[in-house]
């Protein structure tokens, strides 16, 4: 029996969930596996860098899942610090930086995200940071410890509020950068303007409805300040946090399909639509919309890993579809927790949604127990049917894990008036009597069936 090898470009979730899952399926006698890292790390939680950097995680290694022996111990061959120049379709062959060729019978291609760095002068000047890799975490910590003061964050999504977060909580005076209107464009205004609120309250400086123009930099080529239409933001520091694009060049210069959205284009077992051999899996592929059904590109770990399993399902032999995403995701500043699933009304309308939303205050606990604190649910319905389709939470510790209920809600394709009347929990430490999930799928429902 010949053994066949499989070649991962990309070792992080989505890549090394695939060869894992393959592993799995097939030994080591039947199917070769190598992965190719351009990095030096594989398997990290890149999410948890901005907590790294606060100090909430005090180590490096922390956020390591895995390590290369580890993998190698299951018999997965890592290749760190070896970047893949380019794909031979035709050979079936992956060509590395190194000029070594690796031949494959099926690849999968996650090379992950690219984050989104507009044509700004001075974007790429010294002490302006992503916050995409480890090192991105390193050297922003090296930039406090130096001695930064004053910190400039670009957007108002999960990676600007927490970045703000937590570099507020290092000492540094933190000015938020908006294009936008309002912090957290997933969220509809009227929870948008809620986050915003906070922020302001506890102090950080946000300034909306300003598009950078320009990084200015010192005589040493160095950052010092962010320039919009409305002044100068000082700054010994400058994160960028404007989201995530599909880092799909590799796979677009190799001649694959890409989509609608810069992804690769793949079904819904990750197998690309034009070169059945290849799958890809991750921020470089497209996916979809379980509502909708439209073609979407959602950066998420949660996503990449699913996928990467999918793909290494197919490839070990046993059947798979990856069943789409509703953007469900949450994320935290100070004390204000934030979460959404679904469609938000614009989203709604897009999709050509006859809809209504409803809105409601409570509290995470009975309000007589200490640490009660304000959240607010905005539940959005199809207008006749109540089929929920979007959820968003905001407010206080204990109120973000909630809109996991409403995500399997519209996962399961529950009305309003179904999950009324699902039997939640209820003890005074935890909910009042009616969770506020049940009392916003209530009015929702009332006012739909009258």
């Amino acid at each position: 029996m010949t053994r066949e090898r499989l070649v991962v470009v990309g070792g992080d979730a989505a890549g090394l969930s695939a060869a894992a899952q393959a592993r799995r399926l097939r030994p080591a006698d039947d199917l070769e596996i190598v992965v190719l890292e351009q990095g030096p790390d594989v398997s990290y939680s890149a999410c948890g860098i901005p907590y790294w950097i606060g100090g909430q995680v005090s180590d490096r290694d922390a956020l390591l899942a895995r390590t290369v022996p580890q993998f190698e111990a299951d018999g997965i061959t890592v290749h760190t610090h070896l970047r893949a120049e380019g794909i031979d379709l035709d050979a079936g062959e992956v060509l590395a930086a190194d000029g070594r060729r690796f031949g494959y019978d099926s690849l999968v291609v996650a090379t992950g995200g690219r984050p989104a760095r507009p044509r700004v002068p001075g974007l790429d000047a010294e002490g302006v940071h992503g916050v995409h890799r480890l090192a991105d975490g390193a050297d922003i910590r090296a930039a406090i410890a130096a001695g930064a003061r004053r910190a400039v964050v670009l957007g108002g999504g999960y990676i600007g509020l927490e970045m703000a977060e937590v570099l507020q909580a290092r000492g540094l005076a933190v000015t938020v950068v908006l294009a936008d209107p309002l912090p957290m464009a997933q969220l509809d205004d009227d929870m948008g303007e809620r986050v915003c609120a906070a922020m302001c309250g506890m102090g950080i400086d946000v300034q909306p409805g300003q598009p950078v123009r320009e990084i200015e930099v010192d005589a040493d080529g160095v950052a010092r300040a962010v320039r919009t239409d409305a002044g100068s933001h000082d700054a010994d520091l400058v994160v960028l946090g404007l989201g995530m694009g599909p880092e799909s060049a590799l796979a677009r210069e190799a001649g694959l399909q890409i989509g609608v959205t810069g992804g690769v284009d793949v079904a819904h077992t990750q197998r690309s639509r034009s070169h059945p051999e290849v799958f890809a899996a991750g921020d470089c592929a497209q996916t979809f919309h379980r509502i909708t059904g439209e073609a979407i590109h959602v950066a998420l770990g949660t996503h990449a890993n699913k996928q990467g399993r999918v793909a290494g399902s197919v490839i070990g032999g046993r059947p798979a579809r990856f069943a789409g995403v509703l953007g469900t995701a949450a994320t935290k500043v100070g004390d204000l927790e934030v979460a959404r699933t679904g469609l938000c009304t614009t989203q709604a309308e897009e999709a050509g949604y006859d809809h209504r939303s409803e809105t409601i205050e409570a509290t995470t606990r009975a309000g007589y127990y200490p640490g009660a604190a304000p959240v607010t649910i905005k539940l959005i319905t199809e207008r006749g049917s109540g089929l929920l389709i979007g959820a968003q939470v905001v407010g206080g510790p204990g109120s973000a894990k909630r809109i996991d209920v409403l995500a399997t809600t519209i996962w399961a394709g529950m009305t309003a008036e179904e999950l009324a009347g699902s039997d939640l929990s209820y003890a005074p430490p935890f909910s009042p009597t009616y969770d506020p999930v049940v009392v916003a799928a209530r009015v929702a429902s009332r006012i739909e069936t009258g």
